[in-house]
């Protein structure tokens, strides 16, 4: 979706451009809310960037995202001021203040454990290195699969977990094993050095303080998903009524000598579903 380049309204560029109005919260850690909008606003902003906008508004940066744009102006306020009067934001200005915030303006280096299905996604997602994190080793207790070179990266045994970490100066753990081995892995990973784990085993993890963590059920996600349709469903049952019926509904169902016949397996089938 291509934005005008054309300056905001007077209002949005005084409510952005008025940097004795906004001031960031002394002490105060933005909210995990706040946060995950930031990646959200970097997100649009860099493609922005590749589309060759200058300047964007908080109400046209809102809009693209389902936001309002005095929602914008509170998320960005926490960090402070970063729009210009009778501009709004600068795009490439924001995308270097916001890369600053979430950490991204450096290179990570990240250590992969289980390289199953889920693993070796992980291992060709792209996003990864364009947003500057980089997996330096990958590690399984498969034999079969230590030694190879997945995506470019090398698959290590667990037993040189600790090693390699320190050997690479590792920052960043992705723990995606099954669940009964998660916890003991990211004991390893902190007792190697490293700050921060995400985790996508569907397991709790406990860490010592100091130690970030973040969980990914991919489960739950779909739960949150399912629950905002079921929502949506109950309110409007009509939305997944089928199509009509071809057939009349005077219509008689076949007579039982009319029906076709079937299988067990098809029978067993029909009885299920």
């Amino acid at each position: 979706m291509a934005l005008a380049t054309g300056t905001p309204n007077d209002d949005s560029a005084k409510s952005e451009g008025a940097k004795t109005e906004v001031s960031k919260p002394d002490g105060r850690e933005a909210p995990k809310a706040v946060v995950n909008r930031l990646s959200l606003y970097l997100r649009e902003l860099q493609r922005l960037v590749r589309d060759e906008q200058e300047t964007v508004s908080s109400n046209q940066l809102g809009q693209l995202l389902g936001f309002t744009d005095a929602q914008v102006r509170k998320d960005l306020a926490y960090f402070g001021p970063f729009g210009h009067p009778g501009v709004g934001y600068r795009c490439v200005e924001l995308v270097a203040a916001i890369k600053s915030i979430l950490g991204t303006d450096r290179q990570w280096t990240v250590a992969l454990v289980g390289v199953g299905n889920l693993g070796r996604a992980l291992l060709g997602y792209r996003g990864f290195q364009s947003q500057g994190f980089q997996i330096v080793a990958a590690f399984d207790a498969d034999m079969a699969k230590v030694g190879q070179s997945l995506a470019g990266v090398i698959v290590h045994p667990l037993d040189r977990l600790e090693a390699v970490v320190r050997e690479k100066g590792v920052t960043l753990g992705l723990i995606a094993s099954p669940a009964d081995a998660a916890q003991e892995i990211a004991d390893r990973l902190v007792a190697a050095g490293v700050a921060g784990i995400l985790n996508f085993a569907p397991v709790t993890l406990s860490l010592p303080a100091g130690v970030s963590l973040v969980g990914v059920d991919l489960a739950t996600e779909m739960e949150q998903l399912t629950y905002s349709v079921a929502r949506v469903l109950a309110e409007s049952p009509e939305a997944v009524a089928g199509p009509p019926s071809e057939q009349p509904d005077s219509e008689e169902p076949p007579a039982a000598s009319e029906r076709p016949e079937i299988g067990p397996a098809e029978s067993a089938w029909d009885a299920g579903g």
